[in-house]
């Protein structure tokens, strides 16, 4: 193995072994999904893990293995052939109250065809008897480690086993490293867009709906930027979400949206106006990320001429008015249509999501707007707005407006002001947080420093 690669642990096996289990307890948390299931596992999902002596090393969690029905399951099937061939160590993972399988006999000697450093892990082994575990030394790989995933069985075994086997190696991730979600409904063609970003099959794609369980993670490079895309499962109406594998399926989408900077919402273009796209929106301007309005499949949409792009974007504003800021693009992963386009529309968002306004400007242009248009007030009452700061070191385009009487401030103003900023400073694909606070109730300590600093000077000349 390179001593400049950072080396891949594959865990493969028949359906229902407990790898997903081993996975998890391996990394010390919840990564992959876990259920009394067989096929819980589709996606050949991976995480980095790290040995006691601070080796890294991609820990890779397969689908199980075995006959291949159709398409769908041939691509499941190839992923884990694929997973087996990248790796460098490989833990074949069988079933230990269980006699040995046809199965199990298969997915040994697929492992021994691969040529790799090779580990057997008897799991479930809190559950099987000594005799039961000794069975498996037919299967002739060494060494042979009984584990249990529940209770930690086995593991300081298999960590001395890969200390052994694996060469020093760190994983560093780039502190500016760009996170998008691929969010949407089921089936309306994430996997496919992820695929056609990724440039290689990391996801599986398939004409079903629910194929992802697993948010799915890989890493690409644009224009000397690292960029993480995430592809997530398909979020269903809350009464549509079928307990169990599924719900913690919707969960982990929900928290893709917490570590995603920039949110590719997918829409199918042969059907739009769906209330749940619009809801999805709402919870990506609640998180404060940003977003992009993706129509999908437009190489299959029907009655398509010249004309129909022009006239079915004004009903998707409309339909998302509340997130007018939200730029919408075309694409087709079939074909690739705008899918460049979208590396080039995250970059220009976290470019205006991270833009520094300089106090002096900002106030400038508050006295701009409210000379021009005075703030509105509720109950008879009227508002002033005397200075503005912006907050430092949030992820979120956010600032202080200081005045009086800032809570009778009618919504409607406030919604010209964000028109206001975004004209003057383009946060496009980004929502910003506009705070009113009353000036008697705080005074930020850089204003009093920094933001009246030219009237100090002013005083100090007369």
């Amino acid at each position: 193995m390179s001593k400049t690669k950072v080396p891949i642990v594959a865990i493969i096996g028949r359906a229902n072994v407990g790898k997903s289990s081993l996975f998890n307890a391996l990394l010390g948390r919840r990564e992959a999904i876990v259920a009394n299931e067989p096929g819980t596992t589709r996606d050949s999902i991976h995480a980095r893990a790290t040995l006691e002596s601070g080796k890294d090393f991609w820990l890779v969690d397969t689908a199980g293995l075995k006959d291949a029905a159709d398409a769908f399951e041939l691509s499941i099937q190839d992923q884990i052939t694929e997973a087996a061939n990248s790796a460098d160590v490989i833990l074949v993972t069988v079933d230990g109250t269980t006699i040995i399988t046809e199965e199990d006999r298969r997915v040994a000697k697929m492992a021994f065809k691969s040529g790799k450093k090779l580990i057997l892990l008897v799991n479930k082994s809190d559950k099987a008897k000594k005799d039961q575990i000794k069975n498996f030394e037919k299967l002739g790989i060494k060494p042979l480690i009984a584990t249990s995933a529940t209770q930690k069985r086995g593991f300081e075994e298999l960590e001395d086993a890969l200390e052994e086997a694996l060469p020093p190696a760190s994983i560093k991730e780039a502190d500016d490293r760009i996170r998008i979600a691929l969010l949407g409904r089921p089936n309306v063609g994430k996997s496919s867009l992820y695929n056609a970003m990724a440039k290689k099959q990391q996801a599986i794609v398939a004409d079903r709906a629910g194929t992802t369980r697993d948010v799915n993670h890989t890493i690409v490079k644009y224009k000397n930027r690292e960029l993480e895309l995430m592809d997530t499962a398909g979020i269903r109406r809350s009464g549509k979400i079928e307990r169990g594998i599924e719900q913690f399926s919707v969960l982990r989408s929900l928290k893709a949206i917490e570590e995603a900077d920039v949110c590719f919402l997918l829409i199918d273009a042969n059907e739009l106006s769906v209330a749940l796209d619009q809801k999805i929106a709402g919870m990506v301007k609640e998180a404060g990320k940003g977003l992009v309005l993706v129509v999908s499949k437009w190489d299959i949409k029907e009655d398509k001429d010249e004309f129909t792009r022009d006239n079915m974007a004004p009903g998707i504003a409309h339909d998302f008015d509340f997130v007018p800021w939200a730029p919408l693009i075309f694409t087709s992963s079939e074909t690739g249509k705008n899918v460049t386009k979208l590396f080039d529309l995250t970059l220009e968002i976290m470019e205006r999501r991270a833009q520094q306004i300089p106090t002096r400007d900002l106030n400038r242009w508050l006295k701009s707007v409210t000379d021009r248009h005075p703030p509105a007030g509720l109950k008879n009452r009227q508002p002033k707005l005397r200075y503005m700061v912006q907050e430092e070191g949030n992820p979120i385009p956010a600032f202080k407006v200081f005045g009086s009487q800032t809570k009778f401030l009618h919504w409607s103003y406030r919604r010209h002001m964000d028109r206001m900023m975004r004209e003057s400073w383009d946060y496009v694909g980004s929502p910003i947080q506009l705070w009113f606070i009353d000036r008697d109730v705080e005074r930020p300590k850089e204003f009093k420093n920094n933001g009246n600093r030219d009237s100090v000077r002013r005083k100090k000349e007369q």
